[in-house]
């Protein structure tokens, strides 16, 4: 899209979100005599707090630049969902704000997940925070119901956590992989400051992940095969695949599948641990 067709069209959304709202759904009198649908231009400028006449350029589509205050106060203004605002700041060429943590998982992903046993499996988002898991993942590396929720991480346990380091057969190969997917994500994330911060604190607490990110590595989302060493069934080879489950890329659905008849009889037997605790779990 020009930057023209880009104006025209943010031009015509702001309109288009005007016109819908009514003076009494903002908290303003009606008032006799109203020509116009929805609010007047005056009014949305006084509820975001702009000038009239620059929210008048913006409606006209004029090339002036609004930042990212202004569009937070008139997407604030116009009642915006999340959706909308989001739309609002592509439209103006704006950082997509990041939106508060929100989990998209809902009933049928955890049946998904007790489904999946044996096989170890669990949701988890584009910056490797687990979100639910099933049993046979809860004992994959450790008990994993014990790791505090704030700190389960995939990446940061796989830099900071000598159990889960432990765990991988070929570790080096292990954290490089994930350096280089954490690149590739963070690259569609850079701008929230969430993102910054996760980036920092692990280049803060592990000069090897510090030496990987600084190589600027990136890889994408290709299945894999991991070596792992249960502290009591032995060294498994499995198969991980994953699967997204929003449209926006911020959710998967990870599981990992025997690569071998031994490791699917392994597996077997870790399904049958703790048999008497829930088949999934839901990490916050």
């Amino acid at each position: 899209m020009s930057t023209s067709a880009r104006r025209e069209e943010f031009a015509e959304f702001l309109s288009s979100r005007r016109a819908r709202l009514r003076p009494e759904d903002v908290g303003l009198p009606r008032g006799p005599r109203r020509r116009v649908a929805g609010l007047r231009r005056e009014e949305v400028a006084q509820l975001a707090g702009v000038g009239l006449t620059w929210y008048t350029w913006l409606e006209q589509g004029r090339p002036i630049a609004a930042s990212e205050q202004v569009l937070t106060s008139i997407a604030r203004a116009l009642l915006l969902s999340d959706d909308e605002r989001d739309h609002l700041f592509a439209l103006a060429g704006a950082a997509i704000p990041e939106r508060a943590p929100m989990s998209c998982l809902n009933d049928s992903h955890h049946e998904l997940l007790a489904k999946l046993m044996p096989y170890p499996a669990a949701a988890q988002t584009a910056r490797f925070d687990i979100l639910a898991y099933n049993r046979s993942y809860r004992y994959l590396f450790t008990d994993f119901d014990r790791i505090p929720v704030g700190e389960r991480n995939c990446a940061r346990l796989l830099f900071t956590e000598p159990a889960w380091q432990k765990a991988h057969v070929d570790l080096e190969h292990a954290q490089r992989r994930i350096a280089a997917r954490l690149r590739a994500a963070y690259g569609r994330h850079r701008e929230y400051t969430e993102w910054q911060r996760f980036i920092q604190e692990l280049q803060d607490s592990s000069p090897v992940f510090r030496e990987l990110w600084a190589r600027g590595d990136v890889s994408g989302e290709r299945n894999a095969l991991k070596r792992l060493r249960h502290p009591e069934l032995g060294v498994m080879n499995l198969s991980m695949t994953s699967l997204w489950i929003d449209e926006t890329l911020g959710t998967r659905i990870v599981w990992f599948a025997p690569a071998d008849a031994l490791s699917a009889e392994r597996l077997e037997l870790l399904a049958r641990v703790q048999q008497d605790q829930p088949l999934p779990s839901a990490a916050a």
